[in-house]
């Protein structure tokens, strides 16, 4: 395995492991991905990020076609779509962490902006956050409805389901999933002190 490849892997699985250590993936919940040359790699489908290894992951070509390893978890759209959108993009994230969950189940006159900031950081590691619509998960309706809403903002709570953040690679994905859940942890708060 080449030097920068290992070295991905790698911090794939300290972030997974982190990420499930810190809750914001719960059980077989979430999915990650980064993409090297002309490959993504996707954790595979039914997987524990606590127990994530390099063998969990499927190889996608960049049209999405399934290269080798296990299949991909069935939300491999919604990282491809973030890949096709964004060719700095190198990572993505996909959580169900509580506070992004809460406060995607509430109404939101802004949804291509939907989290205030309160503190700079959010905007600083992120920018503004979308709203994508309630669809089921793994569904084509979802997958068309983060297509529709992709370009209008630089992260995504789907409504109802969890995070999905990109980054130019793993660390900074996972920087700005840790944001992003502790802006949606002060907003509620501060919502119902208000």
């Amino acid at each position: 395995m080449e030097n920068s490849l290992k070295q991905q892997f790698e911090n794939a699985l300290w972030v997974s492991h982190m990420l499930f250590q810190r809750k914001m993936v719960t059980g077989s919940t979430g999915n990650i991905s980064f993409r090297s040359n002309d490959r993504i790699y996707i954790s595979r489908s039914g997987c524990c990020f606590g127990r994530l290894t390099c063998h969990d992951f499927s190889v996608l070509d960049v049209q999405g076609n399934h290269v080798e390893g296990p299949a991909a978890s069935k939300e491999w759209p919604l990282h491809l779509a973030v890949y096709q959108a964004s060719p700095d993009t190198h990572a993505v994230i996909h959580t169900h962490s509580r506070y992004s969950v809460l406060w995607s189940c509430l109404e939101h006159s802004d949804e291509t902006d939907c989290i205030p900031d309160y503190t700079p950081y959010l905007r600083m590691k992120l920018g503004k956050i979308g709203l994508i619509p309630f669809a089921a998960p793994g569904s084509e309706q979802l997958f068309q409805a983060f297509r529709e809403r992709i370009c209008l903002s630089d992260g995504w709570i789907l409504k109802q389901h969890g995070a999905v953040i990109p980054g130019k690679d793993i660390l900074n994905a996972f920087y700005a999933a840790e944001e992003l859940e502790e802006s949606a942890h002060i907003a509620w708060e501060l919502k119902h002190i208000f």
